[in-house]
């Protein structure tokens, strides 16, 4: 008997390939619209909150559109919030791509930071092709050595690296500030001396008149640069693929003969490298000093980039842009609606991809196992 078209459909065979298409499109769909669903999300609740007070949601969101992508100088504000983000998301990233929940940028930031500030105002002697590198080394060996620590410790002692950076967080702070008020004592401030002229690197209005008044500077090529040599780590290493292994399966990545505790080292201490970067930008491109509490929770708001940015690359920075532009568009609509309502909408984006992801997966995994029956 001759097997029709819709008998030939009917095969296990077409079922599970057709089972395996729709596991793909999830996957495919956890990607990309998990962050666009989210974002949905986010600014929908943002327009009720903004229709609450009175307001016209198309009118306030037009408003904070136009003050941060209406201009090269909102446009400058943007990318200037968005730098210090793109290095702490990257950070929070690829420790996620081991399988470490890197909850230590705030504090590997506040270390590399001054370790940049350190080189900047000490070694003024050295002319600035050799200073610059220098300070930017600096700052992110100063974050390595202070990742290196959490990372040890779970690897030798199992210690969950939750716990151990948060520590870590409350002695970074406490360790920097005390350096800062008492032994680079500047009477009535809270920062280091400034950093040698030759150490400190131009901003964008230098080499682009449009951006007058802004303070992007050349730190954002330095963490697109890091964008990028993060993909190549690891998505075109070796080192990089083991860590990726590790992250996905440790058991089974240890039996493949990746070293897993060597891979939490180091991947904790990459981690730290990317987080002690920030410095870099406000230390050499802003402010020329080290100050304390400079970052305003830019480690922890790296988490949210991170997993927005779905811990990949260009995803991270293309995360980092909108929050940068969240940041400074609450100060563009602060006059007409309270600045909570940013981070109402950070909030918001940062729990739907959290559900979208779980929901995603899981419906993922349910088709897997059909498929594999």
């Amino acid at each position: 008997m001759n097997r029709t078209d819709t008998d030939f459909d009917a095969t296990p065979e077409t079922g599970a390939a057709r089972q395996a298409g729709s596991v793909l499109l999830l996957k495919l769909g956890g990607t990309l619209g998990v962050p666009l669903v989210a974002l949905a999300a986010a600014f929908g609740a943002g327009a009720l909150f903004i229709a609450a007070i009175g307001q016209d949601p198309g009118a306030v969101y037009a408003r904070l559109l136009g003050g941060t992508f209406g201009d090269f100088y909102g446009f400058g504000q943007v990318l200037f919030k968005a730098t210090p983000l793109i290095f702490s998301g990257l950070a929070v990233a690829l420790a996620f791509k081991a399988g470490l929940f890197n909850i230590g940028a705030e504090g590997q930031l506040y270390v590399g930071a001054f370790s940049t500030a350190w080189v900047g105002f000490t070694l003024t002697g050295l002319p600035g092709v050799v200073l610059v590198p220098l300070c930017i080394l600096a700052g992110a060996l100063g974050g390595a050595a202070w990742g290196i620590i959490p990372g040890y410790l779970k690897a030798r002692f199992g210690t969950h690296e939750v716990i151990n950076t948060i520590m870590l967080n409350f002695i970074a702070i406490a360790l920097t500030g005390y350096l800062v008020t008492h032994v680079y004592f500047i009477p009535e401030t809270i920062h280091t001396p400034r950093v040698a002229a030759q150490a400190q690197i131009p901003r964008l209005e230098q080499f682009w008149p449009a951006f007058r008044g802004s303070p992007v500077n050349v730190s954002l090529f330095l963490a697109l640069a890091a964008a990028a040599l993060v993909y190549v780590f690891l998505w075109r290493t070796k080192q990089g693929f083991e860590l990726r292994a590790l992250g996905l399966n440790p058991w089974a990545a240890e039996y493949g003969g990746v070293g897993v505790a060597s891979g939490i080292v180091m991947a904790m201490a990459l981690s730290g490298g990317l987080a002690g970067l920030v410095g870099v930008d406000f230390v050499m491109g802003y402010k020329y000093y080290y100050e304390q509490g400079f970052s305003a929770g830019v480690g922890f708001m790296g988490i949210a980039v991170a997993l927005l940015g779905r811990n990949h690359p260009l995803g991270v920075v293309l995360a980092a842009l909108l929050f940068g532009a969240l940041s400074y568009g609450g100060l563009v609509i602060n006059s007409v609606v309270p600045k909570e309502l940013v981070e109402i909408l950070q909030a918001i984006v940062i729990v739907a991809v959290i559900v979208g992801t779980n929901l995603f997966g899981a419906l993922a995994v349910s088709l897997k196992k059909r498929s594999l029956k």
